[in-house]
């Protein structure tokens, strides 16, 4: 049992991020907007990743039965540590995330960093995925 325990907080903290993305939908267009928040146009921010798909094992993972969710995690600087709250937690199913959503807590202009864990169904939680910037 350790041992699977093992591997699981392994593989998800390899595969969490393996094609995390991070973009922004820009354009003139309404529908790339979130709307007006005190007056500030807030562009969607997308932040996307691929679900890991087996453990170190090679053992598939069913990802509606093995995950729970994909914790989010935001900081004005890349270090991440234990003690860190996320700051939304998304479905298994999901595979994106308008980082938008955080305005007003989250300030226009300013460089912040993501990260993203994978919590299982058991409970157990991988690494921090390698953080990416973003600015609104």
């Amino acid at each position: 049992m350790k041992r699977r325990t093992q591997q699981i907080i392994k593989l998800f903290s390899v595969l969490a991020l393996l094609g995390m993305c991070l973009y922004s939908c820009g354009g003139g267009g309404g529908d790339d907007s979130m709307g007006s928040f005190g007056g500030a146009d807030i562009p969607a921010k997308t932040l996307s990743w691929a679900a890991p798909t087996a453990y170190t094992d090679g053992t598939p993972i069913n990802t509606q039965q093995d995950l729970q969710s994909f914790e989010i995690y935001v900081h004005e600087s890349p270090t991440f540590t234990e003690k860190d709250v996320p700051v939304a937690s998304v479905a298994p199913s999901d595979r994106s995330f308008n980082l938008a959503l955080l305005y007003p807590e989250i300030s226009q202009g300013q460089t912040y960093y993501v990260s993203i864990r994978v919590v299982d169904t058991a409970g157990l939680v991988s690494d921090f995925s390698p953080p990416a910037s973003f600015s609104l």
